[in-house]
């Protein structure tokens, strides 16, 4: 099989991508899991909200029984 030389600038390029998404790939992981832990908590919150906002008719309720 004949070898073939590659022009170094398209080496070079390719070298670059790689090394730049290889560099880039842990911010954005942390990006993610930042963005989820926050879309997590907002929803924690609002649950909580939910659940306060119905304690006034569990109340109700209970003491409707006795």
């Amino acid at each position: 099989m004949a070898e073939t030389q590659v022009n170094p600038q398209i080496t070079d390029a390719v070298t670059q991508t790689n090394v730049k998404t290889l560099g880039e790939s842990p911010a954005e992981a942390l990006g993610v899991a930042y963005q989820t832990l926050a879309h997590s908590t907002g929803m924690a919150m609002e649950n909580a909200k939910q659940a306060e906002a119905g304690m006034p008719d569990i109340d109700d309720s209970t003491a409707s029984t006795e």
